[in-house]
């Protein structure tokens, strides 16, 4: 047990895992559509009734069921019973979105009516003068998405009905295959669309070098990894990759669609490269062939050949997309809703999408948190822009701190018919999946090329 102290309360019993704000007597961001600044049962009934909402308490949970750090955000109310989940999960910074949600966010919220949601949202994005960055759109967005949540319980209604209601049946998903041969990836993405999948990402290992997104073929390769003691090898890659995705695209043949990322370790040069090589492979979508400190390259991937590219995971900001939709150089928004700073923005990004013709295909891996695929499943839904889903395959552990967490069928991805996001969290499951020591989950970025120089992971 710890001890954690917040505004308004001097000391909280829970575990070491949970942080709580707690309601305070001052409302310290009121509305001036309250007729009182004040938190007090009896200003507020006066302005908004006996039946008025208000939040509470702000809670944070850290936990790793799925082996990676969660930052869940639950805020709740006065109304017995009714509260919101979040997900606010960078599992690099963890500790430091827990800390923007708890001693600054929170205490902004307490009084306030929970339905304002893009009042709230505005004033938490300007209340650090210098606004913006991947930490405290993280914890923007943990609170955003519970605001959301709440929102649909108290409606009686799913969120995506909140969104504009259904545009298709469920989303289709994609998932993740790899391997060391062509033949052997082959046979995966054959299996994969065996269980339903139209979709699948494929990502090929690299002899000699630290490949993104392959499982080490032994102990050796896995010992080195851990240790950071690998190396990554551009053109290795170059040589290597083009000719196995070609021959796995001739074995699958044209049934299943085949997706690949080159996690922006690309020099510009080297992407153009990658895009013509690739042709033949008749890729779904190529991913993060450029990092965003290049985005203003992708005019020349586009004139390098017909692959659709697909961009923006690590984009913090939803102005970052503007020039990329009005150039038309990209075909698919990897949308990240944790780090755009929750739904109320990204639902304006994938407006946004849909008016130049470029679709999502929002980012899912396992350290998007179930909350946080429910409320990318809600934009599916909703959105004419939708183009595909990355699915993450939850854990059994899970499955069990999430109940109702969104797991695909037969390639699908369904939205849960439950008010809200329809995902709960199970506070006596999560103690038993604390989180890493702070940097332990850094380590799979820290690499280095073969000259011994910083590479981007």
């Amino acid at each position: 047990m710890t001890a954690a102290k917040t505004r308004g309360t001097t000391e909280s019993t829970e575990p070491a895992e949970s942080t709580e704000t707690t309601r305070t007597a001052e409302v310290l961001a009121p509305a001036p559509w309250t007729r009182s600044g004040s938190g007090s049962d009896s200003d507020s009934d006066s302005s908004r009734g006996s039946d008025s909402l208000r939040v509470t308490a702000v809670r944070t949970f850290l936990c790793a069921p799925q082996g990676c750090p969660y930052v869940i955000v639950r805020v709740e109310t006065n109304q017995p019973g009714l509260y919101g989940l979040g997900c606010a999960s960078d599992p690099q910074r963890t500790l430091a979105i827990r800390s923007v949600v708890d001693d600054y966010f929170g205490p902004m919220l307490l009084g306030r009516d929970p339905h304002d949601i893009e009042d709230l949202h505005r004033l938490l994005l300007n209340s650090g003068y210098w606004r913006g960055g991947s930490i405290a759109q993280n914890a923007l967005a943990g609170v955003d998405v519970a605001l959301w949540d709440i929102k649909g319980k108290a409606a009686g209604l799913p969120v995506y009905q909140l969104l504009g209601g259904r545009a298709r049946e469920a989303a289709e998903a994609y998932t993740h295959v790899d391997g060391h041969e062509a033949g052997e990836i082959a046979e995966r993405v054959l299996a994969a669309a065996e269980r339903g999948y139209r979709h699948v990402r494929v990502q090929v290992a690299v002899p000699g070098t630290d490949t993104y997104g392959t499982a080490p073929r032994d102990e050796a390769e896995a010992r080195r990894r851990r240790l950071r003691a690998g190396s990554w090898d551009s053109l290795s890659y170059l040589r290597h990759v083009p000719p196995v995705l070609r021959e796995i695209r001739e074995r699958v043949g044209t049934g299943v669609e085949l997706l690949h990322d080159a996690h922006e370790r690309l020099t510009p040069s080297q992407a153009r490269e990658l895009v013509h090589e690739v042709e033949d492979a008749r890729l779904f979508f190529l991913e993060d062939a450029l990092a965003p400190e290049d985005a203003a390259h992708f005019g020349q991937l586009r004139q390098a050949g017909s692959v659709p590219l697909a961009v923006g995971e690590l984009y913090h900001d939803i102005t970052m997309y503007l020039p990329l939709l009005e150039q038309r150089v990209i075909d698919f928004a990897r949308i990240r809703i944790p780090t755009l700073g929750g739904l109320t923005p990204t639902r304006k990004l994938v407006a946004a999408c849909e008016l130049f013709g470029v679709r999502t295909a929002p980012h899912g891996p396992g350290d998007v948190s179930p909350v946080g695929m429910a409320a990318n499943i809600a934009l599916d839904i909703s959105s004419p822009a939708f183009g595909v889903q990355e699915a993450a395959a939850f854990k059994e552990a899970t499955l069990e701190v999430f109940p109702g967490a969104p797991v695909p069928r037969e390639g699908r991805l369904y939205p849960s018919e439950q008010p809200g996001l329809g995902v709960d969290f199970d506070e006596s499951a999560v103690r038993r999946y604390p989180v890493t020591e702070p940097l332990e989950h850094d380590r799979w970025a820290l690499l280095r090329n073969t000259d011994g120089s910083v590479q981007r992971p």
